[in-house]
């Protein structure tokens, strides 16, 4: 990298730090970096550029899955799925040392396979979960602490939302991107239950004695409400992962299903569609414009040829690929305290995705890595999405929510040191599918 490279590199870095800390949009943030960066460093008109840059970005089929995956979520959550899926588990659990704790990791991974928003997932499981967990006398901190963790299952299990903007970013298949991301997602399912049950058995004051014993047929009856769910994700899931439908059919598929599954419950009606609908545009208006900014930013980094300097001045440092992959871990745990993920991801892609490449990563492999390092971000005070909805939920003080979400914090970064010992836990499916 040249001095005047550098001096680029200082300058813009110190104009984003500068509209990020006064509060700005992080989209407007990005749009305007983009901006001086042409006007300051570049002949190149902005007014082009910019035009060019933001609708190459959003004239692309992939992203249309992500209002429809959106909106999925967003039907189920008011159709009271967490009830369901609380009433569904909670019979077939009770056998594991911490019994229905078990319903908020296995809850959680159930409504993530079919929303694909980690605060939508703690959100909706915790109004169910939690009051009942309490009122039946199970560990508060634990309770708290699991929601908190398995909560972050809604980035990693597919169908997710930061998936597809990382797929996006990175012009990789979603599709391998949603297959990659499903034996990494039961290893944290297998990781955090594991701990629950040994916290149940080496502190027995944290899970109550339960009395309630169930018949096969009234276990039966209690799950039937179950089966509508499962079928749904069962379809959706697995009409992507036998090609029998693209990301984008198999999500207008689950829109049509979850709005089946409103009226089969009868929670559809003229108020629900319309707020669902509302609120998922919302989300995705603000998806789009940050991929917008982001979009606009990589048109002028790449007139500047920072991101190819940048590049080759790691590559001519020799650094071990590894400790490269420890540096942008702490990296985007140390940004998690102050952006939320999807901004993370389309911040930093511009940079770091051409360095990865260099050192030899698959892209679909550190997609979710990094997806996983997100994860940490979640339960990460002070800006971790996770932390402030619980503390919504719950009335607890964000560093009580942060402590109650420690052990699951260290779960996330043994699976992140797992995923890099073993990387076929993420490369395996997609590669085999592929083949067939």
């Amino acid at each position: 990298m040249t001095p005047e490279q550098a001096q680029i590199a200082l300058t813009l870095g110190a104009v984003l730090f500068v509209f990020l800390g006064s509060g700005l949009w992080i989209a407007l943030s990005l749009l305007g970096v983009g901006w001086v960066g042409l006007m300051v460093f570049s002949t190149v008109p902005v007014e082009k550029s910019l035009a060019t840059s933001i609708w190459q970005a959003s004239a692309t089929w992939a992203l249309a899955a992500l209002p429809l995956f959106i909106w999925m979520g967003e039907i189920l959550f008011r159709a009271g799925l967490s009830g369901i899926l609380f009433r569904g588990i909670a019979p077939w659990i009770a056998w594991l040392p911490g019994r229905l704790m078990h319903v908020n990791v296995l809850g959680c991974g159930i409504f993530a396979a079919v929303c694909g928003s980690s605060a939508a997932t703690v959100a909706t499981i915790g109004r169910m979960s939690l009051p009942e967990l309490q009122s039946r006398g199970y560990s508060r901190t634990l309770s708290v602490g699991s929601l908190a963790g398995s909560g972050t299952l809604g980035l990693l299990i597919p169908p997710s939302i930061i998936m597809i903007v990382y797929g996006v970013a990175a012009d990789v298949s979603i599709v391998r991107l949603f297959l990659a991301g499903v034996l990494p997602g039961l290893m944290l399912i297998v990781l955090f239950m594991g701990y629950i049950s040994l916290m149940a058995v080496f502190r027995s004051d944290s899970v109550p004695l339960e009395r309630e014993r169930l018949s096969l047929r009234e276990k039966l009856a209690r799950s039937r409400q179950l089966l509508p769910v499962v079928l749904l994700i069962v379809s959706v899931i697995g009409s992507i992962y036998l090609g029998i439908a693209t990301a984008t059919e198999a999500a207008a598929g689950g829109v049509i299903g979850a709005l089946a599954l409103a009226t089969w419950t009868r929670t559809l009606n003229r108020t629900m569609f319309f707020d669902s609908l509302l609120s998922a545009t919302r989300l995705s208006c603000m998806i789009f414009f940050i991929l917008a900014g982001a979009a606009f930013l990589t048109t002028s980094l790449a007139y500047t040829g920072l991101p190819e300097a940048l590049a080759g001045w790691i590559d001519s440092m020799a650094l071990n690929p590894y400790v490269l992959i420890a540096a942008l871990c702490v990296l985007y745990i140390v940004l998690g305290c102050f952006i939320e993920g999807i901004s993370m991801i389309v911040l930093t892609a511009t940079v770091v995705l051409p360095m990865v490449s260099q050192a030899g990563f698959d892209l679909i492999w550190f997609g979710i890595f990094v997806i996983v390092v997100v994860e940490m971000a979640q339960i990460t005070p002070p800006l971790g999405f996770n932390l402030f909805v619980i503390q919504g939920l719950t009335g607890m003080s964000i560093f009580k929510v942060a402590a109650a979400a420690l052990p699951f914090f260290l779960l996330l970064i043994a699976a992140a040191v797992l995923l890099t010992i073993f990387p076929e836990i993420a490369t395996w499916l997609p590669s085999t599918m592929s083949r067939h």
